[in-house]
């Protein structure tokens, strides 16, 4: 058992005194009691989902509605904020959000005082921090509690780790990338058949109880390049040598329109499937595994995800500060490099939205220098991460003295 040492200013105390005062600033910016620079952030709660309330309430799913782009336990969280109805739907979903976030800090520091690191701790409290308001003006911070909870029972329970993430999938798909880096076999099969099951009963109760689950897919496949995704730099460089699309409200963003978008929306997709196989790939080739190994996969595959996406909403940095936080608490992980760069990208985030979102729409100078400083380090880090994660795990075959024909064994995964 290892001690976390209490000092006022680094020890568990003072994260919790930090994480208080950064988290009555951030309810003080989402109450509007004082206003935040820039782009409104509270209009989807205040407006679309409390507008999908009285629907998801009475059993039925927004069929119609193309903003709708959710997997149907994101009803469960949407609705929540009933269960205080003297607070109004917005101010309720606020306090649950705080909620969420407080549940990541308390799991984080549980595991600190196994552990002995507070990185963890730090890295979510200033995360949160520096992402601002938005934290709590989208649903996103409660997936991310579940995928965190996921992840840090993931060595000892593999089970709840998969049922844990296969709801978080539910929520909104990414969770299920928290079992990627399973050690063996015996945990490999009891937390991907807990995820397929809680999947799949999930479902069925959906598609029994309520109309209209699977609405979402549609709208999901039609979204286009969105103007803070990694494939929208090409139109804002475009945009300087003639090209005349425009920036414009689509599918519940704000996506460009225009000739080629399709060609680099696919382009973008493209990437993401390249990224998958990688990582499938690396997994077949893995031999050695750490402690740290199932986070440091699960964030390296997370920012994978993220950076090849044709959506770059700013809510999606608190996926990789929770999973980010996860590797920082956990000895041996080798992604300390990429977590920084992973915070430092959540700040830049936080000045392109919403501080100075009408100079990325107008692409000019400064929000190019804004997206491209963010996409980059999103794509610095996930390099680094990748590199990193093959290093650590996969041995090279001319150290080991023997070629690399029983690569393709499956081996690894009997491993423990």
């Amino acid at each position: 058992m290892h001690t976390v040492t209490n000092t006022r200013i680094g020890g568990p105390r003072g994260a919790v005194v930090v994480w208080a005062v950064s988290r009555a600033a951030l309810l003080l910016f989402v109450f509007q009691v004082v206003r935040f620079p820039g782009q409104v952030v509270v209009h989807d709660v205040a407006d679309i989902y409390r507008g999908w309330y009285p629907v998801l309430r009475h059993g039925a799913f927004p069929a119609h509605d193309v903003t709708w782009q959710y997997p149907p336990g994101a009803a469960l969280v949407l609705v929540a904020p009933g269960a205080l109805p003297f607070l109004g739907y917005a101010a309720a979903f606020f306090v649950l959000a705080l909620l969420a976030d407080a549940v990541v800090l308390a799991a984080l520091l549980r595991d600190a005082r196994r552990s002995g690191r507070l990185a963890g701790v730090w890295v979510w409290v200033a995360g949160v921090a520096l992402l601002g308001p938005i934290v709590y003006a989208r649903y996103d911070v409660m997936v991310t509690a579940v995928a965190v909870l996921a992840l840090l029972v993931f060595r000892r329970r593999p089970a709840l780790a998969g049922a844990l993430a296969g709801f978080g999938a539910m929520l909104k798909v990414w969770p299920l990338l928290m079992l990627i880096g399973a050690p063996d076999r015996r945990r490999m099969r009891r937390s991907w058949t807990a995820a397929a099951g809680t999947i799949a009963v999930l479902t069925a109760l959906f598609a029994a109880l309520t109309r209209n689950s699977m609405s979402f897919l549609t709208f999901q496949r039609d979204r286009g390049t969105e103007v803070e995704s990694l494939g929208a730099l090409v139109f804002h460089v475009a945009r300087h040598a003639g090209w005349h699309g425009k920036a414009e409200m689509h599918y519940g963003s704000t996506e460009f329109l225009g000739r080629h978008v399709h060609l680099v929306s696919a382009a973008a997709l493209g990437l993401s499937v390249i990224g998958m196989c990688w990582l499938a790939w690396w997994r077949l080739r893995a031999r050695r595994f750490t402690a740290a190994t199932p986070y440091d996969a699960a964030f390296t595959a997370l920012l994978v995800f993220t950076t090849t996406s044709r959506v770059i909403s700013p809510q999606y940095m608190v996926w990789l500060v929770g999973a980010g936080a996860v590797c920082a608490a956990a000895r041996g992980s080798v992604m300390r490099l990429p977590v920084h760069l992973t915070l430092a990208a959540t700040l830049v985030t936080t000045l392109e939205f919403p501080l100075f979102f009408d100079h990325v729409t107008k692409s000019d100078v400064w929000g190019l220098l804004m997206l491209g400083s963010r996409n980059g380090l999103l794509v610095a880090a996930s390099v680094l991460a990748c590199r990193r994660l093959w290093a650590a795990t996969v041995p090279d075959p001319d150290a080991l003295g023997t070629a690399p024909a029983g690569l393709g064994r499956l081996s690894v995964l009997t491993r423990r």
